[in-house]
């Protein structure tokens, strides 16, 4: 089986264009202005525009209100919601039925009790995202902080969810994490810019080659 990539936090035509020349499974947008990788709806419509029918176009929110989703989806064509925030399985179940798409929802990994407490989430989301647990500070972001878990955590575990690996992922770790916890599908946001919030596109290629030929 293929390894599934997704690169988060597209927002420019350069990096959009390096993940579909190499097939990226999904390509994500962020609407979360804190972030240095948000987008405007504007941007993201050309950028969705440009990649339809060649990859699933995922729309990155945070703890957003009905009105928040229905605006970013009536104005950009996405395939997929992605959940962020502290979203209960109530409220995710609640989005995916108001607004017909799947869910991708974001787990904070610390312990294993993080990766227990996933349980709780049974069909809610389609898919569920095991990313880092941000650092406590002021200016850490609910992801993209470049940080990883303790992959063994992951390894043998029989889980009921369809799920993808995130956190610190790069070119040079991506095939370990792989192997350590049997991914079938990886995300990377930070592991491909050569600075915050640029994609690099050569950093791209190099890491969907590696995720694929692990």
């Amino acid at each position: 089986m293929q390894i599934e990539v997704k690169i988060c936090g597209i927002s420019e035509p350069t990096g959009l264009d390096a993940a579909l020349e190499c097939d990226a499974t999904y390509v994500g947008f962020v609407f979360f202005p804190p972030s240095p990788r948000a987008v405007t709806t504007e941007i993201a419509y050309e950028l969705a525009k440009a990649s339809e029918g060649r990859t699933k176009r995922v729309g990155l929110m945070v703890n957003p209100t009905d009105f928040e989703i229905s605006e970013i989806i009536t104005k950009v064509p996405l395939d997929i919601i992605q959940l962020h925030g502290s979203e209960t399985p109530e409220r995710t179940s609640e989005i995916r039925r108001k607004f017909g798409l799947p869910i991708i929802k974001a787990i904070p990994i610390a312990t294993a009790d993080d990766l227990n407490s996933s349980l709780k989430w049974g069909t809610s989301a389609g898919m569920l995202l095991f990313d880092a647990k941000p650092p406590s500070k002021p200016d850490s972001l609910p992801g993209g902080n470049a940080i990883s878990f303790d992959w063994s955590l992951l390894a043998n575990q029989k889980l009921s969810n369809s799920w993808m690996l995130s956190g610190g992922l790069t070119q040079d770790n991506v095939k370990e994490a792989i192997r350590l916890t049997g991914a079938n599908a990886v995300d990377v946001s930070s592991g491909v810019e050569s600075s915050r919030g640029v994609k690099d596109p050569d950093m791209i290629r190099a890491f969907i080659r590696a995720a694929r030929n692990s």
